[in-house]
């Protein structure tokens, strides 16, 4: 990885684009930074030490900690992720919107682009008051802050930062390495890395966790590394032969070739799916105040109740996800226009079984490395008092997110140095 960023520097127009990436990674952590008006930052930050584990929690790690701070990127990219999967999974439920992302070539995935920005907005409108009154709710506002134009205030600062990271996004995607959106989610990530290993080191070296719990903390986390790196390339690799075919006095097709599926084809989307379900009851309790048995129980995430909920969620939406991605029926019609069959398998409906059927199996292997993903640290925390002073209760996911991004960024790089014709690069 390090050898393609460095053949790439050597490339001035890759250059150019790596530098234009790293400036807006920059404006973003600057505005990560900037609170907004008319709010008591100190005693949000404490308020939000008791939701680490919540689904708001979850929303502070991926807005990089500036969420617990109330700056103006507070909302992250997440009104952005929620309006790109609605729309998604509504063109696949509405004809007319599946018609315009399928029919109309690159002005349908133009105009689908923009329902997504007034999607994001109107979410992120949503979501910038009901953060507004959790703040209020809280008194956590500065004496100034309780009037209405200081909500306004608030509420459309939330909002233009979320459009305002949007048009980011965009820009790195046009102008710079990679998906932008990506490439903002793995900052806010990462930018969290320095304070946590800080933390553990103070931890060790105060006594508070014992230095080999620490190393086998980071044997294990290069462990799950390493089974991402192999689990994200791995695809099962279907035959299929196309007939020939006699056109004049040329012969065309006889070449034989395959239909690649991806083992985890619905990336990390199942785990942050599950993870705001599994954790929503355990919110409403604390956001309530209550404080009964039975919501204590609920709210703990080290119970075997709430990891195998987890689990289960994760396999639920890893095959959900994975049905709207991948059409077997479609497949099998493409391949039956375009003369080709999978060996042993008729065209049409026994093509489209067998393909149904790898794929059922793909997406449960898919989902049980999810699961082992997501499930081992909160396991860990389980038995081990010294995993829950680390805070590693988000790992997993965190670590999927930054090891996904960052090799989607060298094949990104690599594809452009091909596309020069660059040699060497590979060697």
């Amino acid at each position: 990885m390090f050898k393609t960023f460095a053949n790439a520097w050597k490339i001035q127009e890759i250059r150019k684009k790596i530098l234009f990436t790293l400036f807006i990674i920059l404006l973003y952590r600057v505005g990560n930074a900037v609170p907004v008006p008319f709010v008591n930052v100190a005693s949000l930050q404490n308020y939000f030490e008791s939701l680490q584990n919540t689904v708001l929690g979850l929303y502070n790690v991926m807005s990089g900690g500036a969420f617990s701070q109330a700056t103006i990127f507070a909302l992250s990219i997440q009104p952005y992720i929620n309006s790109s999967i609605i729309i998604q999974l509504l063109c696949v439920a509405i004809p007319a919107l599946e018609r315009m992302s399928k029919d109309e070539g690159e002005e349908g995935r133009k105009k689908i682009a923009s329902i997504t920005r007034y999607a994001t907005v109107g979410i992120a409108l949503i979501q910038g008051f009901a953060y507004y009154m959790l703040i209020k709710s809280g008194s956590l506002l500065t004496a100034d802050g309780t009037g209405v134009w200081a909500a306004i205030i608030i509420v459309a600062t939330f909002v233009a930062g979320s459009a305002l990271i949007m048009w980011l996004g965009e820009q790195i995607t046009e102008f710079g390495i990679g998906n932008g959106i990506s490439i903002i989610l793995f900052a806010s990530i990462v930018s969290r890395f320095p304070s946590s290993i800080i933390s553990t080191v103070t931890n060790v070296a105060g006594g508070t966790v014992a230095w080999w719990a620490a190393a086998l903390t980071f044997l294990g986390a290069l462990a799950i590394i390493v089974l991402i790196v192999f689990v994200n390339d791995a695809e099962r690799r279907i035959p299929v032969q196309y007939a020939k075919r006699v056109v004049g006095r040329k012969m065309y097709g006889g070449q034989s070739t395959h239909l690649p599926m991806k083992v985890n084809m619905s990336g990390v989307m199942p785990i942050i799916f599950a993870q705001s379900i599994a954790t929503l009851p355990g919110t409403i309790a604390q956001l309530a105040g209550w404080h009964g048995s039975f919501w204590t129980y609920i709210s703990k995430q080290t119970t075997w109740t709430f990891i195998i909920g987890y689990a289960l969620l994760i396999v639920f939406f890893g095959y959900f996800y994975s049905t709207i991605q991948f059409n077997p029926i479609e497949i099998s019609n493409n391949l039956r226009k375009n003369g080709g069959f999978v060996p042993g398998y008729r065209p049409g409906k026994p093509t489209s079984e067998f393909i149904q059927r790898v794929l059922n199996k793909i997406t449960l292997f898919g989902s049980v490395y999810l699961c082992i993903i997501a499930t081992v640290p909160y396991i860990v925390s389980k038995y081990s008092e010294t995993a829950s002073t680390l805070g590693i209760s988000l790992g997993g996911t965190s670590i999927i997110i930054v090891v996904g991004v960052a090799l989607e960024t060298v094949q990104a790089l690599e594809s452009q140095m091909l596309m020069r014709h660059y040699k060497g690069f590979l060697e």
